[in-house]
């Protein structure tokens, strides 16, 4: 019995054929040198004084204690979780309703499918151009029109409404990507299970709630990691809109280590506030998982 044992785990790595090794392997370093090398290094210079250039001093922690000091630090971490967790909501919520829509027995849905997903395959900047233009000029005059006050000024000159830009037009573009992985959930539920439940009494609510919602739970859980990590990156949309204003208002923790990191000379104090935020994103990806994985097994 041993020697068949043995005689089978001797074929099995017979089998496996070196050349599979000669393509792994190299692409393993080259994908550590240039990914575990750098991070590694980011995380010796937060330890630093480092500008980016020049010498350097070892200073220790004094770059993490600064930062849990700093006023500017965590209004960026309030503002980016506030929208991050506003627009994975939206996203989430619209996805899905616009992929049942899309997966009904409507007329024209290839055409409609196509047209909702056109938004994510333009450029965020492009696209934060666009929209900075319509905030800054017709949306303003059509409040003027209207005789609305807090419309009739532009929403990115006002700290207390530059968000709503943001998440617009955040969610206008997420919304497709989501709602194409919500639509291919829908495509593995058998339609024998909605003809069962309607033979039963299960009006088109019941459905949704009793079968379509727990048999995409999978893809929720999908989507709800996906949407809230691009949330908390949120960046492009920054620059586009308001350049972190008015007031600093709209700052998010990416759009701060960019702009005091590489052009504010704290080289080495934000490569700290990258460390703090990559192990922040670290345990709301694996809190995410946790609940989600939970909820599926319910």
């Amino acid at each position: 019995m041993k020697d068949s044992v043995k005689t089978t785990h001797t074929n099995i790595r017979a089998k496996v054929d070196r050349a599979y090794y000669w393509m792994t392997i190299p692409a393993a370093i080259i994908f550590a040198f240039f990914l575990y090398v750098p991070f590694i290094q980011g995380i010796m210079y937060s330890f630093t004084n480092s500008q980016g250039f020049g010498d350097s001093k070892w200073i220790g922690f004094s770059n993490y204690i600064a930062l849990f000091q700093d006023e500017r630090v965590w209004h960026a971490y309030g503002f980016t979780i506030f929208i991050a967790v506003l627009i994975a909501v939206l996203v989430n919520l619209i996805a899905m309703f616009l992929a049942v829509l899309l997966n009904s027995h409507i007329a024209f849905k290839g055409g409609f499918r196509a047209i909702f997903f056109i938004p994510y395959t333009l450029a965020v900047l492009i696209i934060g151009y666009v929209f900075r233009y319509i905030f800054m000029n017709p949306l303003p005059a059509l409040g003027q029109a209207l005789g609305i006050d807090w419309l009739s000024e532009s929403m990115l000159t006002n700290a207390q409404l530059a968000w709503i830009p943001i998440v617009f037009v955040s969610v206008w573009q997420s919304v497709a990507y989501n709602t194409l992985l919500y639509l291919a959930g829908l495509q593995t539920i058998d339609q024998e299970v909605y003809e069962a439940a309607e033979i039963d009494g299960a009006n088109a609510w019941q459905g949704f709630w009793k079968i379509t919602f727990p048999l995409l739970g999978p893809f929720v859980t999908i989507n709800a990691v996906l949407s809230l990590k691009g949330a908390l990156g949120a960046f492009d949309q920054i620059v586009a809109l308001t350049g972190g204003g008015p007031s600093e208002a709209t700052e998010t923790v990416s759009y701060l280590i960019y702009s005091n990191g590489l052009t504010g000379g704290e080289y080495a104090y934000q490569t700290a506030d990258a460390v703090v935020y990559f192990i922040l994103l670290a345990l709301i990806g694996f809190v995410q998982l946790t609940f989600f994985s939970k909820r599926e097994q319910i």
